[in-house]
């Protein structure tokens, strides 16, 4: 079986190499780095959820994989508090497509600021956090969860949603063909 990941952060792989590991051991994944074709930074869950797709069915264009992958991390305010909201996506070889969301929290209104302002969450908390690349690693979840969870872990969140509905689906047919 081959599966692809739309994306070359470390986190969005990791989480697709634990999950896809732990359900098809026999899978070989590669991942590419392909476009959202949203913002770069996403303002919605809509839009989040749409780059998700995005990534997933580029990725199943360029490699004909068995399955694809798209993840997407966004922001979406609400009643004036900005959260962090984070989507993915599979895409199977007959063209069928699930999203699925995950964590969702807020963020400080420092940060959120800098955010209405343009900026993107990735490059604001590297400044926050006076560090580099934290969007690979903990993310911001992992700052501001006092690193009780980290990027890589509330994409697997995601990525386990996605793999159960594709395995309900593969049941489904296999007893609809009995």
């Amino acid at each position: 079986m081959k599966v692809a990941v739309g994306s070359k952060n470390k986190a969005k792989l990791g989480a697709v190499e634990a999950i896809v590991k732990q359900y098809f051991p026999e899978a070989t994944i590669e991942n590419m780095e392909v476009p959202s074709d949203v913002s770069i930074q996403p303002f919605s869950n809509e839009e989040t959820r749409q780059g998700a797709i995005n990534r997933a069915r580029h990725t199943m264009m360029l490699t004909n994989a068995d399955m694809t992958f798209g993840l997407e991390g966004g922001v979406d305010e609400i009643e004036g508090t900005m959260y962090c909201c984070n989507w993915g996506a599979a895409v199977l070889k007959d063209g069928t497509v699930i999203a699925s969301s995950g964590a969702q929290f807020a963020l400080p209104e420092e940060i959120a600021q800098e955010l209405r302002m343009g900026k993107e969450l990735g490059p604001v908390m590297d400044v926050y956090t006076n560090s580099e690349n934290i969007r690979h690693h903990q993310g911001a979840v992992g700052i501001f969860s006092n690193n009780l969870i980290d990027r890589q872990e509330m994409f697997e969140h995601i990525v386990k949603l996605l793999v159960g509905q594709i395995l309900f689906k593969m049941n489904k047919e296999q007893k609809d063909q009995m």
